[in-house]
């Protein structure tokens, strides 16, 4: 069954075209409703302000992305031990309620060990200090110190809660790793489940939701040869023709990872699987493509919704097209596409079901898609730097440019359901650009060579024609990029060409032939 996943979106609506706007502050201070992620411009030399703790009572957990001025990254998990009722503010007048702001903890989103995601670290409580306990290996940290019986230490971030001086509204916050002047650009929560209902808009969902029963093709796991590291798993998932199958096996597979059930990337060994050179499509979908310019413009409903739920799978390919030939690579690069692997089944999900609720005679395969975006895909094969620059920062960069002016003509024709389905995606392409362009300037960093430039020169190798505005200012720079990265800026590709290898239009054409692309999901078929 495909579960509606609706984060946390009630003051989302007016963000794209105000920037940091009222409604994003009235989040950070305490006044409006709860918001997923927003970028934080306030910060003191010594911690960084995170959001009124009455906001973070949804969750126990949240992801906590700080990016630096210089343009560095740095990951935390701020848990929240529950104290008994969690939907009452404590009232700090009230020793004993005190102790529940005295209950926050703040910790990198790695292991030291060997780099597991500790997002769904086991908590333990001892007589005198609270432990997390890394889901691979069993290595536990005090949450206070990061010390751990095993000698390692893990990095850990005090934890305060303080009135604010003009509202008196109670705000988190947390020590910056140092005095780089540090933001936080990603506050998400850390769900257990798939279709998670915050209670900020559970009110506002139907008790019953429609939704497309899933018929599975093939076993979940196969029987034969079932996937022991992430790179199997990986390898499966892009080989997996029915798209049903593959949102189940990439939950499946994400689940694992995260609770420490596959405790090997698999990225370093010498039999590290290959990717498909052109996944598999069911024949159902393929005998549907046709050629983009071929569209025409898109004014149903249905046939918006059907355009834009191509199922993407940028983010299992990255890490098992480019993990192998890059092992320094922190472990944390397949945390973060893991969890956007997650979100583009996620999408996925939202959005055929949204379409069978709208248009049961158009179920997905249906109508006519197009694979527009493999051209780019072959041009970037060979070059992880190349495949961050043309996918994540031009493609789902553009994506964050025209997704508020999709939702806005669902919002007109008063299809508010399809609207919240689709500000939910937005509000994920913002974190995956933020990713795209994070390991985009680790892998500069680690080649010495400037971000700023040598994106512009991937684009004019890798990119035909100009950078299209009007620009989403706001959300490009939330993401990292700034107009430095993409303002005047033109693609001189005459042939698909990357690092060396080159083949012509007709060539990828021809391989390509077939093929349904992973679109960036809400830029399909709408740009001007």
């Amino acid at each position: 069954m495909v579960e509606f996943f609706f984060e946390l979106i009630t003051c989302f609506g007016t963000f794209w075209t105000l920037g940091i706007t009222s409604e994003m502050r009235a989040w950070q201070n305490g006044r409006g409703g709860h918001l997923q992620r927003a970028l934080i411009l306030q910060s003191s030399s010594a911690s960084v302000r995170v959001a009124p703790y009455e906001n973070l009572l949804s969750h126990t957990r949240f992801l906590l992305t700080l990016r630096s001025q210089e343009g560095k990254y740095h990951s935390l998990i701020l848990f929240r031990l529950s104290t008994g009722d969690d939907t009452q503010l404590p009232n700090v007048s009230q020793r004993s309620d005190l102790h529940s702001y005295q209950q926050l903890y703040a910790m990198e989103s790695a292991c030291p060990h060997l780099g597991a995601d500790m997002s769904h670290a086991e908590i333990e409580e001892c007589e005198d200090s609270v432990v997390v306990v890394c889901p691979w290996h069993r290595y536990d940290f005090d949450l206070r110190t990061g010390e751990s019986e095993t000698g390692l230490r893990a990095c850990t971030y005090t934890v305060k809660v303080e009135p604010h001086e003009k509202d008196g509204v109670y705000k988190v916050w947390v020590e910056a790793p140092d005095n780089s002047g540090w933001q936080l650009v990603e506050l998400r929560p850390v769900s257990e489940a798939f279709a998670d209902l915050p209670p900020a808009v559970a009110n506002s969902i139907p008790e019953s939701v429609p939704s497309v029963p899933i018929k599975l093709s093939e076993d979940l796991v196969p029987s034969n040869g079932a996937p022991c590291t992430l790179m199997e798993w990986a390898v499966l998932i892009l080989n997996t023709s029915d798209p049903m199958l593959k949102v189940e096996r990439t939950k499946h597979a994400v689940h694992l990872f995260r609770t420490g059930q596959i405790t090997s990337i698999g990225h370093k060994s010498k039999r590290a699987p290959q990717p498909p050179a052109i996944p598999p499509r069911d024949d159902n979908y393929t005998r549907n493509i046709v050629d983009p310019r071929k569209l025409g413009k898109r004014k149903n409903a249905a046939v918006m919704l059907h355009a834009l739920a191509n199922i993407e799978q940028w983010a299992w390919d990255i890490m098992v097209r480019f993990g192998p030939s890059h092992p320094e690579i922190p472990s944390a690069f397949f945390s973060d596409f893991s969890r956007m692997a997650l979100d583009e089944s996620k999408h996925f999900s939202l959005l055929v079901s949204r379409l069978s609720e709208i248009s049961p005679s158009t179920p997905y395969g249906s109508l006519p898609v197009h694979a527009g975006l493999w051209e780019s895909a072959a041009t970037t094969a060979n070059s992880l730097r190349a495949r961050l620059a043309i996918i994540h920062l031009v493609h789902e960069a553009r994506g964050l440019d025209v997704n508020p002016g999709t939702i806005e003509r669902f919002r007109r024709s008063g299809d508010l359901e399809s609207v919240k389905v689709l500000q939910v995606i937005h509000h994920d392409e913002v974190t995956h650009v933020t990713s795209g362009h994070r390991w985009f300037t680790w892998i500069c960093q680690q080649q010495g060579v400037d971000p700023v430039k040598t994106f512009r020169e991937e684009v004019r190798r890798g990119w035909r024609g100009e950078i299209k505005g009007p620009f989403n200012v706001d959300a490009r720079e939330i993401a990292g990029m700034t107009r430095d990265f993409y303002e005047d800026l033109r693609g001189d590709m005459d042939t698909v060409s990357n690092h060396g290898a080159s083949e012509t239009l007709k060539d990828v054409n021809a391989r390509s032939a077939g093929y349904q692309s992973s679109a960036p999901s809400l830029h399909v078929g709408y740009e001007k």
